[in-house]
């Protein structure tokens, strides 16, 4: 059986873009190199919301607000499994790149599925709409 986990990711807008971060090299090649939402693991005992406060100041140095949910997924890798829960975030600092090979600004109409981590997928077509 597959391991699974439970994760959180921050869908930040800004002027119509949106942050994404650029994963680095990775022991799953099929998330290495691709752009995600800032977050990630949920830890024993803690929301939802309180995970992705943490994570957003562990990788970016930033404060967040988490205005509202965005959209869960689920989603089956070939070594594991997630539930993505995302939520759309007010930034209320600067962001500094801690740990990604690179954070961009995107708008959201060039945003293009196919160079994000598959499970963020349905949200990247979710913006894409608004």
């Amino acid at each position: 059986m597959k391991k699974h986990l439970e994760v959180v990711g921050a869908v930040i807008l800004r002027e119509g873009k949106v942050l994404a971060a650029k994963r680095g090299e990775s022991r799953y090649p099929y998330v290495a190199h691709k752009f995600e939402f800032v977050g990630g693991k949920i830890e024993p005992g803690e929301s939802a919301e309180a995970a992705l406060a943490r994570e957003v100041c562990e990788e970016l140095g930033a404060r967040i607000e988490a205005e509202r949910p965005f959209l869960t997924i689920e989603h089956e890798y070939p070594d594991f499994t997630i539930t993505l829960h995302t939520f759309l975030c007010k930034l209320l600092s600067d962001v500094h790149n801690t740990e990604h090979e690179a954070l961009v600004w995107m708008p959201l109409s060039a945003l293009d599925v196919a160079e994000w981590a598959p499970a963020d997928a349905p949200a990247v077509e979710a913006l894409k709409k608004l």
